[in-house]
């Protein structure tokens, strides 16, 4: 809890200062602390340095739940625009929510920010039971999927393993992580075509690519699932957008 990001906080205000030193627009995966409660969180910070989007994960992961709480409603709200164009993001396994990804395709995403905690490829089978959708190669097939059902430009975000950092996480003996390792950042098209050639997984870098939105439109010509290629008449979804409160006046 204590190395978990203050939202308002003199540590944000230094990041969203870089962010505007640098004229670049970010979407800041993070353990978020309110009060004494955890959240996994992602800022939308833009060209001017301002948190212009802040959302939560809206159904922690499996053993997530005995850290971290549920974002509400407010953090259905994905996208925003930009001066690059209508920007999005999920964090993790939110990728794997269909309702999710669906709403968020009805917001508009052009650039969709994939954030991911380290991954890594199927252990040996004879030493631990893995499954494959916890593994790289399973969880960038689900960006590589949304790039494709959501006809968005899709950029996977993901962190790096080192050895030192073993110890400090309490991972010395698993069997499931590699170091270096972890990493299996991608850019992918609207189209779900890979833009880049992937690090090594134990390598950090940037990635970059020069991207076209109109080359949405191509993809969209076929596919768009919010739009000719939906039946609202047969299949639609309800969402509930008002976030509860934890106290509520009788007189409103």
């Amino acid at each position: 809890m204590a190395n978990s990001l203050v939202r308002e906080s003199e540590e944000m205000n230094r990041i969203k200062a870089a962010v505007r030193a640098a004229g670049i627009f970010v979407v800041l995966g993070y353990s978020e602390r309110d009060g004494t409660s955890l959240y996994i969180a992602q800022s939308f910070i833009s060209v001017d340095g301002d948190i212009v989007l802040h959302r939560r994960k809206i159904k922690p992961t499996h053993v997530e739940r005995a850290v971290w709480g549920e974002g509400q409603a407010d953090s259905l709200q994905s996208v925003v625009n930009s001066p690059f164009g209508r920007i999005g993001g999920l964090n993790c396994w939110e990728h794997l929510q269909p309702l999710l990804r669906f709403y968020e395709y009805t917001q508009g995403v052009q650039i969709h920010i994939a954030g991911w905690p380290p991954m890594f490829p199927m252990p040996d089978e004879k030493t631990v039971k893995w499954p494959f959708h916890e593994t790289d190669k399973g969880n960038l097939l689900t960006c590589q999927f949304l790039a494709i059902e959501g006809q968005t430009f899709v950029l996977v975000a993901t962190q790096v393993l080192t050895e030192p950092n073993l110890k400090k996480l309490n991972l010395l003996g698993s069997k499931i992580c590699q170091t270096p390792g972890g990493g299996f950042s991608m850019i992918f098209g609207p189209d779900g075509k890979p833009l880049v050639e992937a690090f090594p997984a134990g390598e950090e870098g940037i990635l970059q690519a020069d991207i076209d939105l109109r080359d949405i439109d191509y993809a969209k010509a076929m596919i768009d699932t919010v739009g000719h290629y939906s039946r609202p008449d047969l299949l639609s979804l309800q969402v509930n957008s008002k976030a509860a409160k934890l106290v509520a006046s009788m007189n409103e």
